[in-house]
Parts: C-alpha cells; sequence; structure tokens
C-alpha cells in the first residue's frame, strides 16, 4: 500500500470501464441517428471497454461511410455480413441497447464518460510500460524520459497511436482530404512560404515534412526560414516555433524587426537611425508583437530536449510550424559512433517529431567547403551525403545559391537561386528570388525595391 493513498496496487483491478455509458451511447444512436455525428467527433472503436461494443460501433461506423440509416435492422444485418451477430450478443441484445435510453440528448455526456474511462486506461497502460522499462534498466534515462513524455503527450493530444487502420478507413479520410482541396480557392494547401514563385511548386509547407533549406555560409539560409516564419505567423495567422542555436533571441528580434521594417540591419544595429526609421520599426514591432512566434535559443540543444519543447509549445500554444537553426549544431545520442552517425540520428528525429507534431519542419542545414571545389559551386545533393542520412530523410531539400557572393561583379547580384532538388511529393525545379543585403531580406523578383 503506498503512503498516502488509497488504491491497494498490490491487488488485481479491473480496469476504469462504464459500461452503462457504452450502452447508452449506442442505445442513443440506434433511436436518433442524429446522434452519430457527435459520437463519431468524440470517439473511435476502441475507446469502447467491452469488445461487444467495439463490433458494434465498428458496424455503425461503416454504415455512416455508405449513408444508411442505423436502426436495429440495417445493424443486424451489418453484423451478420461481419459474421460478428451472435458475438455481441445476437439481435435481442441490439433490441435491448435501445430500451436502455429514453432519448438521445445526453449523448455528449455519455461519450465523454466513455473517452475519459479509455483515457484512464491509456495513462494505466503507459504508467505501467514506463514502470517495467524502468525496473528493467535497459534504457538510458533520457530516452525512458522522451517514452515517458511522448506517451503521454499523445493520450493528452487524443493520438495515441492505434496500430493498424483499415484501408477503407484510410480511404474514405483521404477522398475527404481531397474534396476539401478541390474546393479551396487558393492552391496553396499547406503553409504559404511568403514567396509565390516557391509556393508553386510547394503548394506551401506541408504538415509531417522535414524540410532542408541548406547551403555554403552567408547564403541567408537563416533570413528565407525567418522569412517563412514572419509571413507565416503575421499573415496566415499560424503559430511558429524557433530553436535558434547559433543566434540569441534578441539578434533574431532586431533580424526580424530589420526585414519586417525595411531598416537598414547595420543601423538598426549601431542605432544610427533617421526619423522614417522609428516610424517602420514601431508598425513592424507592432506586427511581431501580435504575431505567434515563440523562439528558444538554447545553445547545444539535444534532440531530447527539443522534442520535449516542441511538445509542449504544441500542447499549451498550438504549433503550425518548427524551424531549427541549424542542425549541425544540436546535439545528438552520446553513445553515436561518429559525428556523421549523430547527424543521422538528429535527421531521423526531426523527421519523426514532424510526423508526430503533425507540422512541418525546417532544418537548416550548412554545406562542407567542399562545395566550393566545383566551378561554378552550385550545391547538390550528394553535398548532403557527407552529412548522414539528411538526403534520405528530409522529404523536401532546398539549396540556396547566391552568384554574388563569390563575385561580387556577378551581373546577377542580388539574384538567389532556390534549388528545390529533392521534393518526395511534388516537382523538382529552380526558382529565383531578390535578396535585399541590407535587410537580410529575400523577396519575389517582380516585388523587390528599386
Amino acid at each position: 500500500m503506498m503512503a498516502g493513498s488509497s488504491v491497494d496496487l498490490s491487488q488485481p483491478k479491473l480496469p476504469p470501464q462504464n459500461l452503462e455509458a457504452e450502452q447508452s451511447v449506442l442505445g442513443a444512436i440506434l433511436l436518433d441517428n442524429a446522434a452519430m455525428p457527435k459520437a463519431m467527433e468524440l470517439l473511435v472503436e476502441d475507446d469502447f471497454y467491452r469488445t461487444a461494443h467495439k463490433k458494434v460501433f465498428q458496424a455503425m461506423l461503416e454504415l455512416a461511410d455508405t449513408g444508411e440509416v442505423i436502426d436495429h435492422i440495417t445493424l443486424t444485418e451489418r453484423l451478420k455480413a461481419r459474421k460478428e451477430l451472435e458475438a455481441v450478443g445476437g439481435a435481442a441484445y441490439l433490441a435491448e441497447l435501445v430500451q436502455i435510453v429514453p432519448s438521445s440528448a445526453n449523448i455528449r455526456y455519455h461519450c465523454k464518460i466513455v473517452r475519459d474511462k479509455a483515457v484512464a486506461r491509456q495513462l494505466i497502460s503507459t504508467s505501467t510500460e514506463v514502470l517495467t522499462r524502468g525496473y528493467e534498466g535497459t534504457a538510458s534515462i533520457d530516452d525512458l524520459l522522451d517514452f515517458a513524455e511522448r506517451s503521454v503527450f499523445s493520450i493528452a493530444q487524443g493520438k495515441l497511436e492505434r496500430s493498424f487502420s483499415p484501408i477503407s478507413q484510410v480511404i474514405k479520410e483521404s477522398l475527404d482530404v481531397i474534396d476539401k482541396l478541390s474546393k479551396r480557392k487558393e492552391h496553396v494547401t499547406g503553409v504559404p512560404t511568403g514567396y509565390y514563385d516557391l509556393d508553386d511548386i510547394t503548394a506551401g509547407l506541408q504538415a509531417s515534412d522535414l524540410i532542408v533549406v541548406a547551403g555554403r555560409p552567408s547564403m541567408g539560409k537563416t533570413s528565407l526560414a525567418l522569412g517563412f516564419a514572419t509571413h507565416a505567423a503575421i499573415h496566415a495567422n499560424t503559430v511558429v516555433g524557433i530553436f535558434s542555436l547559433e543566434m540569441s533571441k534578441p539578434q533574431i528580434v532586431l533580424r526580424m524587426l530589420s526585414s519586417e521594417a525595411r531598416v537598414d540591419s547595420h543601423a538598426l544595429r549601431t542605432g544610427k537611425l533617421q526619423k522614417e526609421d522609428w516610424w517602420r520599426l514601431a508598425e513592424a514591432a507592432g506586427r511581431l508583437e501580435q504575431a505567434s512566434i515563440y523562439i528558444d535559443d538554447t545553445g547545444g540543444i539535444t534532440v531530447q530536449q527539443m522534442r520535449g519543447k516542441a511538445r509542449r509549445l504544441k500542447a499549451e500554444k498550438g504549433l503550425d510550424l518548427l524551424i531549427v537553426d541549424y542542425l549541425q549544431l544540436m546535439q545528438g545520442r552520446s553513445d553515436s559512433e561518429s559525428r556523421q552517425q549523430e547527424i543521422s540520428d538528429i535527421s531521423r528525429s526531426l523527421k519523426a517529431l514532424a510526423k508526430e507534431l503533425n507540422v512541418p519542419v525546417i532544418a537548416l542545414s550548412q554545406l562542407s567547403r567542399a562545395v566550393e571545389a566545383r566551378k561554378p559551386p552550385i550545391p547538390m545533393l550528394a553535398d548532403l551525403r557527407e552529412s548522414g542520412a539528411i538526403e534520405q530523410d528530409a522529404d523536401v531539400v532546398m539549396f540556396i545559391y547566391r552568384e554574388d557572393v563569390y563575385d561580387q561583379n556577378s551581373e546577377r547580384k542580388g539574384i538567389a537561386d532556390i534549388i528545390i532538388s529533392k521534393h518526395r511529393n511534388g516537382p523538382i525545379g529552380k526558382k529565383e528570388l531578390f535578396f535585399q543585403d541590407r535587410y537580410a531580406k529575400f523577396e519575389s523578383l517582380d516585388l523587390r525595391e528599386a
């Protein structure tokens, strides 16, 4: 018996459940088909404790998917077709469900009871697994903490892994997505970048994608990423998280202010501002203050720390876009055999994080000096292969190349090539942007300042 606890953990106990609430939910749906959408919004079949109730609810879902009426007769026939009628108690039990509730008025309340009991069971299962792994002592503390945090976060978000999904369910969900996309007036389906040339190729930054923005130093990787961030937060009302491993929070914000206000970055850093600069800064500061941008400048952050912070941000504020500046400054597992293996672990973890949080993750990546051995030193996918599995893990790879970095007399001064060399779910290609050096700001060519 634990001190201060009224629960004797040494005795076997039935998992949390409320069979009457489960019966009430199913009975309400049989009484009133209008209750089904409410139940579908709040529950999945695994939320039911009794196996028979899971089977009944699954049959109801199938009827709803095909647009059929859900009543005693149609449900009986569907369960017969599934060869599960006797397993759930026969037609007599279905008739009994209808008699349990007088109306469907309390469907949401009963669904909440069923869902709460399911969450309690999930928490118990997760806690038991954490206890088991803790006693075994085979996992590192970092891994154990990450597992515990990830599992509880998944439960809190209602996204606990539910093993396999039948293809019929996935097809319906996919067709629903296609239908919604077909009704959109704009072509951007993800988080808009703010650069329509890039959005033409990517259709925006897509949820669960790992997007690698790579280049040599001084090409403007941070400027491009901050351009994505400010546009998404200010103009698309999205929540953006930024992990800055190289620059401090004030440095990042000064960059944003210079770009957003179109004030010379050197003048901003030295305080030598004109009167009109102050007006523009005040307006830009007002826009940024209202934006949902969250910055963390922990140096040498580990993968586990980043995952934990990102999960908490998602849970507390929401999250639509995550930026990491830059990948090579992160710390991977301490037991990695080599730095290349460590980078591979980091990129794999970032892809897993994008999928877990269902947000696009932009990871900036520094290319080695070997790129400059080529003439011209235009980056290509092979340059990433020296850095572990970044190329393999990334869904999108964008390279930044500015000829005038190497040749100040270049006829293409200010022109930046954004080379999309990998695009797992779309076309590849090259787009040109204009880099306003004094503002550290990228712009579409036809919108650039004269």
